[in-house]
């Protein structure tokens, strides 16, 4: 592995902090965002580059004008990278001043970023505790936020599945969208697999007929989990009922579980 250092990197770097943080994506997604100047600048800020080979330079421009800068000193994709890091105003690092190292993990379907950030100094190091606790977090929710990009959609897909009166059509339709063990669950069901979730739906549907399900609202997206608002509409447009559902994706993109919270209207409580 070709690695490059930087003339005034300390060799001795006696005072670290470690930060781990899961991540709902491959590490090769992951790793984009350490390679791709667009996605860098995407969470350290506007105008932050990063030429991504070693020996390669890179800058970070945070809200309020102050920059980071430093030397790619290792990379080995997509599964580490190591940086030299400093401030170009000199404190509380000077240029080169400490060392970063990041490693990438797969954990089955996700990532685990390991982030190791030596330094010559302790003070130094517990301005940095807080700092990268934030930045991770912006980070994680920025690949999520691309990784599930299409979330819209497939809760959108989830709720027109529930009006298709075809047991075949309906089985290809989820087939599409969710996982093969996908979890459905609420007050009324406790559903677990593909083939389950599409003979329930029948049942829901000769119970039910003639009910449609719509999301009301735009969804909510977290590293993965979403949240949407739905109504469920009668032969005549009434409404009959409403809740919200939690939804659980995959790394892969695909629906892993449900979970709903349904309101009955007042006159089907009583």
């Amino acid at each position: 592995m070709e690695t490059t250092m930087t003339e005034t990197t300390p060799t001795t770097l006696p005072y670290r902090l470690e930060r781990t943080v899961a991540i709902q994506a491959s590490p090769e997604t992951v790793f984009r965002f350490f390679t791709d100047s667009a996605r860098w600048a995407s969470w350290w800020g506007a105008g932050s580059t990063i030429d991504a080979r070693p020996g390669g330079r890179f800058l970070i421009r945070y809200p309020g004008g102050v920059e980071a800068l430093g030397e790619v000193l290792e990379i080995s994709a997509p599964e580490r990278l190591v940086l030299s890091y400093g401030y170009a105003a000199g404190t509380p690092v000077p240029p080169g001043g400490s060392r970063v190292s990041i490693r990438l993990t797969k954990d089955g379907a996700r990532t685990v970023l390991h982030l190791t950030h030596e330094l010559a100094d302790a003070a130094a190091r517990d301005e940095h505790i807080q700092g990268w606790r934030y930045q991770l977090s912006l980070f994680g929710n920025l690949v999520a936020d691309e990784v599930f990009a299409g979330a819209a959609a497939l809760v959108d897909a989830w709720f027109r599945g529930w009006s298709e009166e075809q047991a075949e059509a309906r089985q290809h339709a989820f087939a599409t969208i969710t996982t093969p063990d996908v979890r459905f669950s609420d007050r009324f069901s406790l559903i677990l697999g593909l083939d389950e979730l599409v003979a329930h739906i029948g049942g829901y549907q000769r119970v039910m007929p003639g009910i449609r399900l719509e999301r009301r609202g735009d969804i909510r997206q977290c590293q993965g989990t979403v949240l949407a608002e739905w109504i469920a509409v009668g032969r005549q447009g009434e409404e009959r009922m409403n809740g919200t559902n939690v939804f659980l994706l995959a790394p892969t993109g695909r629906i892993e579980s449900v979970t709903g919270f349904i309101t009955l209207p007042r006159t089907a409580q009583t």
